[in-house]
């Protein structure tokens, strides 16, 4: 963000246009996760030392964030490296031996991550009755044949029906269904279990896609989306030694820490009524022809050529009427408006002995009476049932006995408002109902 014009025949360095020749570009970034680490690391390795860094949490990493437990690291944010190939992100880890001891049975094939790509899936009804193997399989197959068509109003500007009301999760389901009805090789049995799979599998998807509900999902755009090949990884050791790689060779000096940003005054918008500014460099801002002001909440301002804001989404969506100034031009504000995110959260639960066997690497839950169901929105008392699923941690001999539970939307954040212990207990009697083991203890 900058108000510097750069010239088309310009042989400069197109940071530096403009700029007076005595001095380098002053560069803020927002934000101190991957993004803003990976622009400072990029501008310094290219030369420019005046690079400041405004972090307004007291960690770096963003969502990245890895804890120690006993003798294991578990992830509360990002966890896998999607995909392989061209991702800067796995070649990084790769160069570094980062994933060194990664298993073959800690990569997952496919969109849907797992820990473990060996064993199988346990598909559970809420009456306790373990879906068959095959079963499973019919209509998973069935269910990705529908995902591909999904992609195929992007990809191949096919129409968008008035039925499907633009909606994935409206599209999927009706076309999933229709098919598992016209099937006349199945019995009313089996149809009802692949009618209530429906929902299991949208709430899966729903996860991946950090959304509320699938049906809040555009079908039109949804194949804009595209999958980095290569498997799926997870780092032994933790996804922040991705973030101690970024940020070693950035000098302490360039993060400033717990120094949340109120308002980026850009396209000099306030430099006249600026005389000096008083910020950690000591500059003089209206001196040097500075067009961004970026105002702390400490009420200190900070000069800037240029700012690279590198805040997530959600809080673009909550505070960008007020965190630049003049306004964001029209096509930008719509674009934050109209692009989706949601709440996905895990939830983890340590057990002294397996009740799982050997072979199962997810526990899934399939709700009966969801057969028909044509909303994934629950009551505020349940939102346990948005919880899709609970995946095995693995190896055990480096976690332990521990699954990780996954939920979104506005579930989530109901969930958020439970203490730790209301939050076992229902995970636990959701686990006793579903796999019948009433003995069951977190």
């Amino acid at each position: 963000m900058q108000s510097c014009e750069i010239s088309s025949d310009s042989t400069d360095d197109p940071l530096s246009s403009g700029l007076p020749r005595n001095r380098q570009p002053r560069i803020v970034i927002i934000g101190a996760g991957l993004a803003g680490l990976s622009a400072a690391k990029t501008l310094l390795e290219k030369g420019f030392t005046n690079v400041t860094i405004l972090e307004a949490s007291d960690h770096i990493g963003g969502r990245v964030q890895s804890i120690k437990l006993d003798h294991a690291t578990f992830e509360l944010g990002a966890t896998w490296i999607h995909g392989s190939n061209g991702n800067p992100i796995y070649h990084l880890a790769e160069d570094n031996g980062l994933l060194e001891e990664t298993t073959d049975g800690e990569r997952s094939i496919g969109r849907i991550s797992l820990y473990s790509k060996n064993g199988v899936a346990h598909y559970l009804t809420n009456s306790g009755q373990r879906i068959p193997k095959d079963l499973v399989e019919e209509f998973s197959d069935l269910y990705n044949e529908v995902y591909n068509l999904t992609q195929e109003f992007f990809q191949n500007g096919k129409p968008v029906n008035a039925e499907s009301q633009n909606s994935v999760g409206v599209f999927t389901r009706d076309v999933v269904r229709k098919r598992i009805k016209d099937d006349s090789d199945d019995s009313e049995t089996t149809k009802r279990l692949k009618l209530a799979m429906i929902q299991q599998y949208l709430k899966v998807e729903s996860c991946e896609s950090s959304s509320h509900s699938m049906d809040d999902v555009s079908l039109s755009e949804f194949g804009e989306w595209t999958e980095i090949p290569g498997a799926h990884h997870v780092i032994p050791y933790g996804f922040i030694k991705i973030v101690e790689l970024l940020s070693c060779s950035i000098p302490k000096s360039v993060i400033q820490m717990c120094k949340p940003v109120k308002c980026i005054h850009w396209n000099r918008s306030i430099q006249k009524q600026i005389e000096g500014v008083a910020d950690h460099n000591n500059d003089q801002g209206e001196d040097k022809g500075y067009p961004v002001f970026v105002e702390c909440e400490d009420y200190e301002f900070i000069p800037a050529d240029h700012v690279i804001v590198t805040t997530s989404l959600g809080v673009l969506k909550k505070c960008h009427e007020t965190l630049f100034h003049p306004s964001l031009p029209e096509d930008k504000v719509l674009a934050i408006e109209k692009l989706g995110i949601s709440t996905t959260d895990k939830i983890f639960l340590e057990f002294e002995e397996p009740f799982w066997s050997p072979e199962c690497n997810s526990i899934q839950f399939v709700w009966e009476d969801e057969a028909e169901s044509e909303s994934l929105t629950y009551p505020e008392g349940m939102w346990f049932r948005k919880i899709c699923s609970f995946d095995v941690l693995y190896p055990p001999e480096r976690y332990g006995y521990v699954l990780s539970g996954w939920i979104c939307g506005e579930e989530a954040l109901i969930m958020e408002k439970c203490d730790d212990e209301t939050v076992a207990e229902t995970c636990t009697e959701l686990l006793r109902k579903f796999t019948e083991v009433w003995s069951l203890r977190g």
